[in-house]
């Protein structure tokens, strides 16, 4: 049975091979900043550490909908469990995700992970295709579970297969995992040969 990803972490975790405490956030303002910052880069704040909420307020309006107050705090909680990191340079207040920032906001965007699906279908099939070696199978184990999350069809043991568009998906994943294209390549087509089954799968 494929394992969840919280299940891949704990065993990953079990191994010694990462020394990072996962523990995924209820805050949805905890979540936000992750994201933010694993989208952006980083953060860059006019100002000295006084002003530092003002100043993230009035240069970033995505923040205003949050409490003054908690906003800060939240800042402050990420960098003292090790997830972000602050550097003053020349006034400026820059702020980045730490390497245990990055990881748990992969995790994130992994768990919130969804394929579109359009309002008519293109008739075309998107075949994923996965080569990973045994050292690798955690990951094998853990990349089959969010396949079977994302609403994949299993066609072979490594082989599964999408109606819908997931290039930008599939992308993430590979990055997510660390894969490389001859472990992961995704092939679309128009022909597969008898996909009634498939079809009846999908409510085509």
């Amino acid at each position: 049975m494929a394992m969840n990803l919280r299940k891949f972490f704990e065993n990953i975790m079990s191994l010694g091979k990462y020394k990072y405490y996962f523990k995924k956030p209820k805050s949805e303002i905890i979540k936000d900043v992750l994201k933010f910052l694993a989208t952006v880069g980083a953060l860059c704040i006019a100002g000295t550490s006084p002003r530092f909420v003002p100043n993230l307020i009035k240069g970033y309006l995505r923040w205003r909908k949050y409490p003054k107050k908690r906003l800060s705090d939240t800042f402050y909680k990420l960098r003292k469990r090790g997830l972000i990191r602050f550097e003053n340079r020349g006034g400026q207040i820059y702020i980045y995700l730490t390497e245990k920032g990055r990881k748990l906001a992969g995790l994130l965007q992994i768990d919130e992970l969804k394929i579109k699906k359009p309002k008519k279908w293109d008739k075309k099939w998107r075949i994923l295709i996965f080569d990973i070696s045994q050292l690798k199978k955690i990951y094998r184990e853990a990349l089959r579970g969010k396949l079977k999350e994302l609403g994949f069809y299993q066609l072979q043991k490594s082989v599964w297969i999408h109606p819908y568009d997931c290039r930008a998906e599939v992308e993430i994943l590979k990055e997510f995992f660390g894969l490389s294209d001859k472990e992961l390549r995704l092939i679309e087509a128009t022909n597969i040969g008898n996909d009634k089954e498939i079809k009846r799968f999908f409510k085509l």
